[in-house]
């Protein structure tokens, strides 16, 4: 139903002459026609910036070149329809995005669309994501949240503590010493780089072991930061979801983020040790979090496309034969 659904509303988009699909997006306040290609990126068809693939910054959407992911009770393509109506979503608005010219490693333009960004995280058909150690802005976690809370979009079925957004064989460039897959944590929208030497064969699913806190005892532990008079005013900055981040992620790995920096830094890892040490801080465990399929870019696309992009994928539960 939910695959139907968005087969009809995609048949319903007008398109151009040519079949293409134009959104009106102002950039830098003037308006310009743009082609979604997926629910965070866009082409650029007239202006200053005509001809350009613009990358939009501060959020994420699933990867649409077919059955990519999966977490919690989702089947991948499920989530592959979630990525499509990403691209829906975009193509059905009108937008406000700036860029000062800046490119991504890809060489795509960076653009910065704070109404788009809202939209599509609140309705769960994207994430919030910061390309480092450093939090979202508020208001997308707040909308993330709220999308949570109301089990919309993407986190209908589940919620994990990371979104896998990239992974990467050990063959794709020999020459390195290490490589990593790309990690979205859903609490704050910062990233991590999960290392490893792994070499992946094509259509291999990899699946992320997430060491899971008892949030009962953090949010205690947080509550407890912003009540020390002594720690308080040095993070007075932060939000309380910020701070739950602070005592999850000292649980998990034993340290904090980047970006509590300053004497508060010090004075809330001392406190978190002694808590540690007293047994506060609750316990942990390790699941099964998200995953993310390995094919190489060459064989995502067009008739050469690896055989587990067609149809339903070839999803199959750990233990259990693929299909």
């Amino acid at each position: 139903m939910i695959a139907l659904a968005g087969v009809l509303a995609l048949a319903l988009i007008p398109v151009g002459a040519e079949g293409i699909v134009s959104t009106r997006v102002f950039i830098n306040g003037t308006p310009v026609p743009v082609t979604f290609n997926d629910g965070d990126s866009f082409r650029v068809q007239d202006g200053t910036y005509r001809g350009s693939q613009c990358r939009l910054a501060g959020f994420n959407t699933l990867e649409s070149f077919g059955p990519a992911h999966q977490w919690g009770d989702w089947h991948p393509y499920e989530l592959y329809i979630n990525a499509k109506m990403a691209t829906l979503n975009g193509r059905r608005g009108t937008w406000h995005c700036s860029t000062d010219g800046s490119v991504d490693g890809y060489g795509r333009v960076l653009m910065d669309c704070p109404d788009l960004a809202t939209d599509q995280i609140r309705r769960g058909f994207a994430h919030a994501y910061q390309v480092d150690d450093t939090p979202s802005r508020p208001t997308y976690l707040r909308a993330q949240q709220d999308a949570i809370r109301h089990r919309r979009g993407m986190w209908a079925h589940g919620v994990p503590d990371y979104v896998m957004t990239s992974i990467h064989s050990a063959d794709e460039d020999p020459s390195r010493p290490i490589h990593y897959n790309r990690l979205v944590s859903t609490r704050d929208a910062h990233t991590e780089s999960m290392q490893h030497h792994d070499t992946y064969s094509e259509c291999e699913w990899v699946c992320n072991d997430e060491i899971r806190v008892d949030m009962g005892p953090v949010r205690e532990a947080a509550r407890r930061l912003r009540e020390d008079p002594a720690i308080a005013p040095t993070i007075a900055e932060f939000f309380n979801l910020h701070l739950i981040e602070f005592v999850s992620r000292y649980r998990r790995v034993g340290e904090l983020p980047e970006y509590l920096t300053g004497p508060g830094r010090e004075l809330v890892e001392r406190r978190l040790a002694r808590e540690a040490q007293d047994g506060l801080l609750g316990s942990t465990h390790t699941e099964r979090g998200a995953c993310m399929i390995h094919v190489p870019f060459e064989r995502r696309y067009g008739r050469n496309g690896a055989a587990c992009l067609r149809g339903h994928g070839n999803w199959h539960r750990p233990g259990e034969a693929a299909h």
